[in-house]
């Protein structure tokens, strides 16, 4: 079995994600979150840094990736379930990696573009922006039905779709903005977008929807957001040879 330091794996998603470069929350925190051990010949790959997840990854990997990671509060004690979930990771000897928006809006491991890709999507364009960067992308596909796109995301992510209507029928111009995506209502109705495909969104956003005449179809929030890290998996395999699995734990939202 292959393995590699942690610092290449590191170094090596930093620059391939941008990490340095990218806006984010406060509080996100991009890169290696905690430490782990010197070399990496297993890893793991998940949404979500909780403790369900660390456990899990912890009986074998020397390294999880992850989309959501553990500082989104910011300074804070070390007690309760954010203690439990570093400790597991000293404990186990796993490193933890995390990116969040350079994850959701990367051309190619991202969130929304391996999202919109498996919709059909093309002539992608970024868009969905944050702190001057996109997070999301924009596209045209064949001209469907909106049922037939619908069923088409459920089908994709396992999850139950909901629409919040407003846009034409059938559709063709297609935003993606992962997660919860639905503040780029504006911008898709100023871009002339029949669709914008999120994963959730607030009551204010079914209003704007009908006013903006743009239909909103949210695949749920963990479920639109499993593609980045899945595609990092991929990546991190081929290029240095080690093994990486994804922990599946849905939140239902």
């Amino acid at each position: 079995m292959s393995a590699v330091t942690l610092a290449d794996v590191a170094g090596f998603l930093d620059e391939y994600l941008g990490i340095e470069d990218a806006p984010d929350y406060p509080h996100a925190l991009n890169g290696l979150q905690v430490a782990g051990p010197e070399r990496v010949s297993s890893f793991a790959v998940a949404v979500d840094a909780s403790e369900a997840v660390i456990a899990e990854a912890g009986g074998w990997a020397d390294l999880l990736i992850v989309h959501h990671g553990l500082f989104w509060s910011g300074l804070q004690p070390l007690t309760g379930p954010h203690f439990r979930r570093v400790r597991i990771l000293i404990e186990s000897g796993t490193a933890l990696y995390s990116a969040h928006l350079p994850l959701d809006g990367h051309a190619e491991v991202g969130n929304a573009a391996v999202l919109a890709r498996k919709l059909g999507i093309e002539a992608l364009e970024p868009f969905g922006k944050y702190g001057g960067a996109s997070v999301g992308w924009r596209g045209v596909r064949a001209e469907v039905p909106l049922r037939e796109l619908a069923d088409s995301l459920a089908e994709l992510t396992g999850a139950r779709v909901r629409t919040l209507p407003g846009g034409p029928d059938p559709v063709s111009r297609v935003g993606v903005v992962t997660g919860s995506g639905a503040d780029a209502l504006h911008e898709a109705a100023a871009s002339g977008l029949d669709v914008l495909v999120t994963g959730e969104a607030r009551h204010h956003h079914a209003i704007e929807a009908a006013e903006s005449g743009i239909t909103v179809l949210l695949g749920g929030h963990y479920a639109t957001e499993v593609w980045g890290v899945r595609a990092v998996a991929a990546i991190l395999e081929e290029h240095f040879g080690i093994e990486g699995r994804f922990v599946d734990s849905p939140t239902g939202l």
